[in-house]
């Protein structure tokens, strides 16, 4: 993955960002989320600096921070079901 010593938590990181995004109520928002998380861990799959690994970890954690925020606020306005939902 990117650096040998980040990687349990980089795919850590990465499987809190897939599960927290998949709980939007909505499916477009959810479909949102989870695909701009799974594009930007293969975009930076081969970065092997420990600084742009740590500045890329801190992303993902404000990006984590700003998903379960989202939910809150989504889960508090409720809306109609899409016909794909």
């Amino acid at each position: 993955m990117m650096a040998a010593s980040s990687s349990p938590q980089v795919l850590s990181l990465y499987r809190m960002l897939l599960r927290e995004s998949s709980n939007f109520n909505s499916y477009n928002y959810r479909t949102y989320a989870l695909r701009r998380v799974r594009d930007a861990f293969r975009a930076n799959r081969k970065v092997d600096d420990p600084k742009r690994v740590e500045t890329l970890m801190l992303d993902g954690w404000q990006s984590l921070a700003l998903i379960k925020r989202q939910v809150a606020i989504g889960s508090m306005y409720q809306s109609q079901k899409t016909v794909v939902e």
